[in-house]
């Protein structure tokens, strides 16, 4: 009796938990389909649906060529950093070459620094390659990612290197190896560095602000917060939750679909050498 007792209690405090993290979005979703007169006296259903508040918002800003923006980045970011980092994970993983512990244990340490360090260096760089006002901006440096490298050098790590050294007996190339042999048996790897890579290139808002001016090539998250505090909201609530809906919603259909590979990879990614 104890056990089960202790069993449910538990299942009452997470689920407390869950609603207690859930709730304010439920919130958001709930309030941006209330008429702005009622959004005060909102709790859980709204008194009159509406969406007048989505209407009023691309009336407002270019938010479908925006959301349009942050999908073409958000995307080629994503492959790009797939990529990249599985090839050089690869080489961290199964290559053996001169000061390859060196140049693991450098790629953790610049984990630790905090990003804006590289804001004015990257800003400059921008500027001498007249790439400012431009989504290559946006791009490129995101490109360099030491997380997803690190979680494909775990990955391909935990793979035998017997099937590597068979590969390369019948003939294979190094390129082969990684895309046809290795990348098959890390899904899980992929479809979480891809959702992290896709999340943080889409909730990126310091780095377009500052390499991006024009309206037109603005991201969401960019053109919602300069929606929100800039005054074109009009002080309105409702509107601005629903540029935040839309903002959030593509983050939550891809979590909702890929979280058990997201899961599983996470819990397999611990450092070893």
């Amino acid at each position: 009796m104890g056990r089960k007792t202790g069993k449910t209690a538990m299942v009452v405090l997470l689920g407390l938990a869950a609603l207690s993290f859930l709730y304010p979005f439920y919130w958001m979703l709930a309030a941006s389909f209330t008429k702005e007169e009622y959004i005060g006296q909102l709790l859980f259903v709204p008194n009159e649906f509406t969406f007048d508040n989505y209407l009023q918002m691309f009336k407002k800003i270019p938010i479908g060529r925006a959301f349009f923006n942050s999908t073409v980045v958000a995307l080629l970011v994503t492959a790009g950093v797939i990529v990249t980092s599985s090839m050089t994970g690869y080489a961290l993983a199964k290559l053996d070459f001169k000061g390859r512990s060196t140049l693991f244990y450098v790629l953790i340490f610049t984990m630790t620094l905090p990003f804006q360090i590289t804001l004015i260096p990257n800003y400059i760089t921008m500027v001498k390659l007249n790439w400012v006002d431009n989504l290559v901006a946006l791009v490129i440096p995101a490109l360099n990612n030491a997380f997803a490298i690190l979680l494909f050098r775990q990955a391909f790590q935990q793979l035998p290197d017997a099937l590597v050294a068979a590969a390369r007996v019948d003939g294979c190339k190094e390129w082969t190896i990684v895309y046809r042999i290795l990348m098959p048996n890390a899904v899980p790897t992929i479809i979480t560095v891809g959702i992290i890579t896709f999340m943080n290139v889409w909730n990126d808002v310091m780095w377009p602000l500052i390499v991006i001016r024009d309206e037109n090539l603005m991201t969401m998250p960019q053109l919602v917060t300069l929606f929100a505090v800039g005054g074109r909201a009009e002080a309105q609530l409702g509107v601005k939750l629903a540029s935040s809906v839309l903002l959030a919603l593509p983050i939550f259909v891809a979590y909702l679909f890929f979280q058990k590979h997201f899961i599983r990879s996470m819990a397999a990614s611990g450092l070893k050498d």
